[in-house]
């Protein structure tokens, strides 16, 4: 049966069984699906990561399913109950269900009412009834052999005989697997709100009274309601029409009049409410909640990657602003680079202090943008930013102090003509700032110091800084601590190597958190090349990876071709271009004259393509490397330092700030979409609350999934439909 798990995933799939055995046989040998992805598309026939990690699921779901087969067919046998029929039943079942359920009547159990039965001696009772062999007899005749101290009557005889019967149907594969799928089918779900409890916030309003068909429920509702249950303020139940269930196992089990008909009706109606009722909907309970926390992993997925990937504001001086009340605005500037150099505390119930203090420290730092944390206080803080930013436009540059006649070329660069504020996700920064990391970049500072470093790095570089923060402190869907934590450390955990491996790194200025998401390294590696790093001075080529305590042949094989050196003198360790292939990608350039830079050298190569005068096959034959690389090659020759991100809008910078109050139906504004939903995305429009954009509103055309879309980061154009002061809450629409 294993023989044919491989055939089994290519089908499922749409993929060729040699496409999926020469992946498969990458994947069982340790390589990356980062690695797989990009260097080894000759093997798996260009799949793409998320095919990769698709049939990587796959296969680890139905290598268990193996496993779990064999496992019940030797306890089966040991324990004297594989028959021929249960054996084919095993070998042809298709999901862990299905071999649980022929596995059930025979698991070992706790003592049932089946069970003291059966210790009573009635079993062949029990058979005799679900055989409908009464042979003319009355009751009291069939049952007297069984009578005895312990079974003193008939009617007690009748009676565990029964309950033999109902556990006997109710564990019945067939059964189970009917009544289930009828039960999925037809059902609803109904909720409704437990009396004396209390709901002070109206959290679950929604859900007090409350009924919709099983099979139609959404996913972010089985999370919400799921939710209510566990914090007791909701009860759920599902609603089927168990009469017609019961009314036709009967008929199948005592189709005829007789006595023992009767008898084993009693006994199926009994076993269907006792038993196999409340099991089915546990099932269906723990399915429907399961496919709910696997579409919000592919939500949080999403939303995590479309954070990571925003595109960095480079070369630009910012302050970090980590807003707060109580405990004061906390700043942090830092230099182009990253590099800490300042900071400060304000008050917002200071303001003139407050403004003075930003409006000096943004002059001696030459600062040029503003990043504020979006939390508590943000938008008052706003508000203070906004002010400053139109005094300093007013006076060119808040050019007073009376130093503004005399000042050199250097310090006119530290006082930009403009400057501007975005606001930026706080997610994870109190998270960051306590932990061994930020310990260990800033021993000096206090833990609540950290977090504005974070803030303004994180508009710097969105992806290096957030490498540092467990992808699951920052905030990237709803319900994200209601779905099984392992899975979505898991998930996460794969999306962020994804996007470092997308993106590339530099080898010689990322940090270790960064580093250790890059394919084939590891926290303890990822630290002793930092280590090697300070020790030894910049890496000068890719092979010197090697000299690394701990990095050997196999992680450099997995790492080399995501990890570039800018500035090395090999220009090929500048490039995407892995090492295994600097041979074909050499003899590419000495065909078409490779002393200039690469990009000139791949604009020739393309001409000669475009003309005919050579073809790809060509020259995949004179350099030994197969098409699909040798094309992946002229285009890293092509754009030797591609960040994809630079592709993207950049941030979008305000110098103003918009009030709640100044919105309007059909006004129409520019937004950053921060979170995406099964029912829509909230979209930051510079005000204090987050408007949402209703799945409905996305597009003019009908939207299944809003991250067809749109995605975290992206920059939209959004009408207002409606503003409800009261209750802070933005309608937008997308549509023309």
């Amino acid at each position: 049966m294993s023989d044919l798990i491989l055939p089994r995933v290519a089908r499922e799939l749409g993929l060729g069984v040699s496409q999926v055995e020469r992946t498969v046989a990458l994947l069982d040998a340790g390589n990356t699906v980062p690695f797989i992805t990009r260097y080894r598309k000759e093997a798996t026939g260009g799949l793409d990561e998320e095919q990769i990690r698709r049939l990587a699921e796959r296969l680890e779901y139905l290598r268990g399913l193996e496993s779990r087969r064999a496992e019940v067919r030797a306890a089966l046998a040991q324990g004297g109950h594989l028959t021929p029929e249960l054996d084919k039943a095993l070998g042809t079942a298709e999901t862990l269900q299905t071999i649980e359920d022929l596995y059930l009547p025979f698991r070992p159990k706790r003592r049932t009412r089946a069970q003291v039965a059966r210790e009573l001696g009635l079993q062949p009772l029990a058979e005799l009834l679900l055989a409908l062999l009464a042979g003319g007899h009355s009751p009291a005749q069939v049952c007297a052999p069984f009578l005895g101290a312990q079974v003193p009557d008939v009617a007690a005889a009748l009676a565990g005989a029964r309950d033999i019967v109902a556990e006997t149907v109710a564990e019945t594969a067939s059964v189970r697997q009917a009544v289930r799928e009828a039960v999925r089918r037809t059902a609803s779900v109904r909720v409704s709100r437990k009396e004396g409890v209390a709901d002070e916030k109206g959290t679950y309003q929604a859900y007090y009274e409350f009924s919709q068909p099983l099979k139609a429920l959404p996913p972010y509702r089985t999370l919400a309601i799921n939710r209510g249950e566990r914090e007791g303020v909701l009860s759920i139940d599902l609603e089927s029409n168990q009469e017609a269930f019961i009314g036709a196992l009967q008929r199948r089990y005592a189709p005829g009049h007789g006595w023992m008909d009767g008898e084993v009706r009693a006994a199926v109606a009994d076993g269907f409410k006792r038993l196999l009722a409340p099991a089915i909907e546990r099932d269906l309970r723990s399915e429907l909640s399961d496919l709910a926390e696997q579409h919000a992993l592919v939500i949080f997925a999403a939303n995590l990657r479309g954070l990571l990937l925003q595109p960095p504001l480079r070369g630009r001086v910012v302050l970090g602003i980590d807003p707060g009340f109580r405990t004061g605005c906390k700043l942090a500037v830092v230099d182009a680079t990253g590099k800490y150099v300042e900071g400060a505390l304000i008050y917002l119930h200071q303001p003139e202090k407050a403004r003075d203090t930003l409006r000096k420290l943004c002059q001696r730092r030459g600062v040029q943008v503003i990043a504020i944390g979006n939390g508590t206080a943000s938008r008052e803080t706003e508000a203070m930013v906004a002010e400053v930013i139109q005094m300093w436009d007013a006076s060119g540059g808040m050019q007073d102090e009376g130093r503004t006649g005399n000042r050199d070329a250097a310090s006119r660069i530290l006082h930009p003509a403009s400057l501007q504020y975005t606001m930026v996700s706080e997610a994870g920064a109190s998270v960051y700032s306590a932990s061994p990391v930020a310990r260990e970049e800033f021993p000096d500072l206090d833990a609540t110091e950290r977090g504005n470093i974070s803030i303004a790095r994180r508009l710097q570089d969105p992806l290096a800084e957030l490498v540092k923060i467990d992808p699951k402190a920052l905030g990237v869907g709803l319900y994200q601590h209601d779905v099984n934590q392992k899975s979505l450390a898991a998930r996460l955990g794969d999306v962020v190597e994804s996007a470092v491996n997308f993106v590339g790194v530099d080898l010689n200025t990322a940090s270790a958190p960064l580093l250790t998401y890059v394919a084939g390294l590891n926290g303890k590696v990822a630290k002793a090349i930092v280590a090697h790093r300070d020790d030894g001075g910049p890496f000068r080529a890719r092979r010197e990876l090697l000299k690394v305590k701990g990095l050997g042949p196999k992680a450099f094989e997995q790492a080399a071709g995501f990890l570039r050196i800018p500035d090395a003198a090999d220009p090929l360790d500048r490039t995407a271009i892995h090492p295994e292939s600097y041979a074909a990608a050499r003899k590419l350039l000495d065909l078409f004259g490779g002393d200039g830079p690469l990009p000139e050298v791949a604009a020739r190569i393309r001409t000669a393509l475009g003309s005919g005068e050579t073809s790809l096959a060509d020259l995949a034959e004179e350099t030994g490397a197969g098409e699909p690389t040798l094309a992946d090659i002229i285009e890293y020759m092509a754009r030797p330092g591609r960040d994809p991100r630079e592709e993207l809008p950049p941030p979008l910078l305000r110098a103003d700030v918009l009030k709640l109050e100044d919105l309007a139906p059909g006004m129409w504004l520019k937004g950053t979409v921060r979170n995406v939903v099964d029912f829509g995305a909230f979209v930051d429009i510079g005000v204090k609350q987050d408007g949402l954009v209703h799945v409905s509103e996305l597009s003019a055309h009908f939207v299944k999934n809003p991250l067809d879309v749109v995605q975290v980061g992206d920059q939209v154009d959004v009408r207002v439909l409606n503003v409800d002061t009261v209750r802070g809450r933005i309608a937008l629409s997308m549509r023309p």
